[in-house]
């Protein structure tokens, strides 16, 4: 299986992005790629007005292009995250798709970790916008090979990844727009031990350069193997990465190190209340 990262730059601009995102999306099947991940917010990303004016319906603008351009392509296309306004919600949601080569829509996703944190002296409330998610969610590639989907701040929670690799997925997609502080430092080790601790494949594509107001993201898009190597990396700038995804070699390194098998269940209590401090 031949797999692509999609980087972006995306604004508030629905038309601009929209425009990238196809031109993007087509040279990655163009070279081969016949599942192709577009980052978080791909639709727009901006303040909390420009997200709000953003935001549609499962049967708006982005899904019904998503659909479309996978089935056109013949491409199985994880369409990031976009607002999705819900019948009879106050907020949107962060929500991704899987849309298959048939042209439908194969699973939907929720972001359940909300991005409500400091960084670089930048406050984001994901929370005063969108509803959290709360289904973890694996689909299948046309192949039938499990895709778990997750959304750019779950990557700091690994038992939603456990989860998915225990459910079945061999690939796990991060669509992302991580700030560039958090890309230098954080984003590269965590998309390497979730590769590496689920014996699982990790395309992660990641948001580039600045957004309105004052957001700035890393890019750094990347795909790494069930062994943590880092197989190829999206230089600064818009574009894509495409990697080969040897799922033999996947089969091999779960029988010959079989951590996921040596799980001891029984043994893990998980506490009642967690006493966090600081």
């Amino acid at each position: 299986m031949r797999a692509a990262a999609i980087q972006l730059n995306a604004t508030a601009d629905v038309a601009r992005n929209l425009e990238r995102a196809d031109t993007l999306v087509r040279a990655a099947a163009a070279d081969g790629a016949t599942l192709v991940v577009l980052p978080e917010k791909w639709v727009a990303l901006g303040d909390d007005d420009a997200m709000r004016a953003a935001a549609q319906p499962l049967d708006g603008e982005a899904a019904t292009w998503a659909c479309a351009t996978a089935r056109e392509l013949g491409i199985d296309l994880v369409a990031g995250s976009f607002g999705e306004l819900v019948p009879g919600e106050d907020r949107t949601r962060n929500t991704s798709i899987h849309a298959g080569p048939d042209g439908e829509i194969h699973a939907l996703y929720r972001k359940i970790h909300l991005f409500d944190v400091e960084v670089d002296g930048v406050a984001y409330r994901e929370s005063d916008l969108e509803t959290a998610g709360d289904e973890v969610v694996v689909s299948a590639t046309a192949d039938g090979v499990g895709l778990g989907l997750s959304i750019c701040y779950d990557l700091r929670f690994p038992e939603l990844y456990r989860l998915l690799a225990l459910r079945g997925a061999r690939v796990l997609v991060v669509p992302a727009a991580f700030t560039l502080a958090t890309t230098r430092d954080h984003w590269e080790i965590l998309l390497r031990a979730r590769a590496i601790e689920n014996q699982c494949f990790v395309i992660a594509a990641n948001q580039i350069g600045e957004h309105p107001p004052t957001y700035r993201s890393g890019g750094r898009s990347m795909i790494v193997d069930p062994w943590g190597v880092v197989l190829g990396v999206v230089p600064d700038r818009e574009g894509h990465v495409i990697a080969d995804l040897d799922l033999a070699g996947q089969d091999r390194v779960r029988t010959k190190l079989p951590a996921l098998a040596n799980r001891r269940p029984s043994a893990y209590r998980w506490p009642e209340t967690a006493e966090v401090q600081g």
